[in-house]
């Protein structure tokens, strides 16, 4: 069943009734104006809902990756709704952080509920005494580790894409899946 197709939905503004009082006892044109209003009930429903279609939480399913494509939000068909319709609302937020530990953090809690830790190659760093040391050469690698909060499965596949489509271009990205949380040393 469609919008288009709903049975038995009826005009909330019949036309019949519009007419002027010459046609109100018209057999036919009531008759007409019935077979109208049966084809133009689901324009005037969607029309009268319109608000609900631009909110993620509340539009129908068949239009959500349309509302995605509207906020540039990647998603997955075999995401399950719930977690796609998330993304889409939290999609202007999450683009503002785009590029950025906390941006790629987020994106992969809410994508796959895991945690990560980021180490940046870029080799950027900033002093407020002077003459404090460069950073080392920037090692061109961006390395994310991964860990499911309670220990459950990680799939890597799915955690590589995301981290790929979201790492600077001058970088390169390197995804390690780990058991828990790293130590405090970093290893």
């Amino acid at each position: 069943m469609t919008r288009a197709a709903v049975p038995g939905l009826a005009s909330r503004y019949p036309i019949g009734g519009l007419l002027p009082a010459l046609y109100a006892d018209d057999d036919l044109a009531q008759r007409f104006t019935a077979g109208l209003d049966t084809v133009l009930a689901p324009v005037l429903s969607t029309l009268d809902n319109l608000p609900a279609y631009f909110d993620p939480s509340l539009t129908p399913a068949d239009f959500l990756p349309w509302l995605s494509s509207w906020v540039a939000a990647e998603v997955d068909p075999a995401w399950p709704e719930e977690l796609r319709r998330a993304v889409v609302a939290r999609a202007v937020e999450l683009h503002r952080w785009r590029g950025t530990r906390r941006g790629l953090v987020d994106q992969l809690r809410l994508c796959f509920g895991v945690h990560a830790d980021i180490q940046d190659g870029g080799g950027a760093a900033w002093s407020s005494r002077p003459g404090t040391g460069l950073p080392p050469a920037p090692t061109g690698e961006l390395l994310v580790r991964v860990w499911a909060p309670h220990g459950g499965p990680v799939d890597a596949d799915r955690v590589r894409d995301v981290v790929a489509a979201s790492c600077p271009v001058h970088l390169t990205s390197r995804v390690e899946i780990l058991p828990g949380p790293p130590d405090e040393t970093g290893d």
